[in-house]
């Protein structure tokens, strides 16, 4: 099963930026599509971005398009999401997720993804 782990997130005052990044150890991310999801307290898990397993396809949910942008490295073997013009409403827990190999597309609901990382927090308050 492939390992995911985020990092990148922190507290930041509203208009702020922030880059979060999604590793891999043991497996290479570039046969995998991969998302971005957010969940804040009370609310289900968001679908925030994703990209294909080309990268030539993304997507981004309507409340951060033009803030934010999903990219794929593959000498780093990491899946970055650039966060700009935060706002208080980006304050969530951001979770990076993968899709299985036979699945290269574009998704943004949950149930579409196999593979989880764990997390990281990103607070957006002044």
């Amino acid at each position: 099963q492939l390992q995911l782990v985020e990092s990148g997130g922190g507290l930041v005052q509203p208009g702020g930026s922030l880059r979060l990044s999604c590793a891999a150890s043991g497996i290479t991310l570039d046969y995998r599509a991969i998302g971005w999801f957010r969940q804040a307290p009370g609310k289900e898990r968001e679908g925030v971005s994703c990209i294909s397993r080309s990268g030539g396809a993304t997507d981004y949910t309507d409340s951060v398009k033009g803030r934010f942008t999903i990219s794929r490295d593959s000498a780093k073997n990491t899946v970055y999401l650039q966060m700009n013009s935060l706002k208080p409403e980006d304050t969530a827990v951001y979770y990076c997720a993968a899709r299985t190999i036979n699945k290269p597309l574009c998704a943004r609901d949950p149930v579409d993804y196999r593979d989880w990382g764990q997390g990281t927090q990103v607070t957006v308050s002044s």
